[in-house]
């Protein structure tokens, strides 16, 4: 593999549901890729598609056209070995912290099970040992939470076993799909530090799925804008949100509440224009234009940028 080769690349994969004569694309012509040491967001409202990329990515849903590569071969038709080696290598980080978790288990098992499953050559005392020093790395004491289960933890206790536990088989990839949306506001500060140094320690490609542009800006140098299922604007993070072109992000950073006007202080015919650009966007998009330096979009027919 290049140095410039993506571990982890969607080549303008879809995903369709629906009847043949009324296909619904969950995921259009989606192309990206994701490189080592580098956190790429892919932001959206929820319906976008932004899930429907974790899936396939995930391989819990296989694309109806294009392909998943790793480390650029395709994983279509790959050998059972190979697919094993990849479900180690691409791990998920889930948005609820307890639901992910086993109830009846404790944390130790959750942290010993994927080393039982990828390391077996580990014994007994050096699996404990290596659970323990998981949850070093995430800032946890071990003599504390070892022997709790999920319940007794707080939401950003569980959100860094989870973290923990997807570190534990030494991961290339990790898909971390919105992992501070249901915790509250004084935590999430740490969970996207954690994500940070997780990266850079382990120089980890990282897949940043989330609704909120404020935590996309401040742990991600790429940025990808979802809706109806395409990739309508990306590149740069700094140079998309700072400059947008695609009238959906600019729809969308619109959308940040704005302390100084009301909710319901829209203009005369504002709801209209709304209503008018997220229909022109969901339209397919086939073309690509370059707006900057690592900076596209996918153009409305008919669209003058300005």
């Amino acid at each position: 593999m290049s140095e410039n080769q993506p571990i982890l690349a969607l080549d303008n994969v879809s995903k369709i549901f629906g009847r043949a004569n009324q296909p619904i694309y969950a995921a259009r012509s989606v192309s990206f890729g994701l490189h080592a040491g580098r956190t790429l967001a892919l932001v959206g409202e929820s319906g976008s598609g932004k899930t429907t990329a974790a899936r396939l990515i995930m391989r819990e849903y296989h694309p109806d056209e294009g392909r998943l590569l790793f480390r650029g071969e395709p994983l279509g038709k790959a050998s059972a070995k190979a697919i094993k080696a990849y479900r180690a290598s691409v791990q998920m980080v889930f948005q609820d912290p307890f639901s992910s978790l086993n109830p009846a288990h404790t944390i130790r098992y959750h942290l010993e099970r994927p080393l039982r499953l990828h390391q077996r050559q580990l014994g007994g005392s050096e699996r404990r040992a290596a659970a323990e020093a998981l949850l070093e790395r995430v800032k946890l004491d071990p003599k504390l939470i070892m022997g709790k289960f999920p319940h007794e933890l707080s939401g950003g206790q569980r959100q860094r076993i989870s973290i923990a536990r997807a570190l534990a088989v030494n991961p290339q990839v990790i898909v971390a799909d919105e992992p501070t949306s249901m915790l509250d506001v004084s935590v999430r500060l740490g969970i996207l530090n954690l994500l940070n140094d997780m990266k850079k320690q382990d120089n980890l490609a990282l897949l940043y799925i989330t609704h909120d542009i404020a935590t996309a800006r401040f742990v991600a140098e790429d940025i990808m804008v979802m809706y109806a299922g395409q990739i309508v604007e990306w590149g740069a993070m700094d140079s998309v949100l700072d400059h947008p072109q695609h009238p959906y992000t600019r729809l969308l950073l619109a959308a940040v509440p704005d302390p100084d006007r009301r909710f319901d202080a829209a203009q005369p015919g504002e709801l209209e224009q709304i209503e008018t650009i997220r229909r022109q966007s969901a339209l397919p998009q086939p073309d690509i234009q370059q707006v900057g330096e690592n900076h596209f979009i996918r153009p409305i027919p008919d669209m003058v940028l300005g």
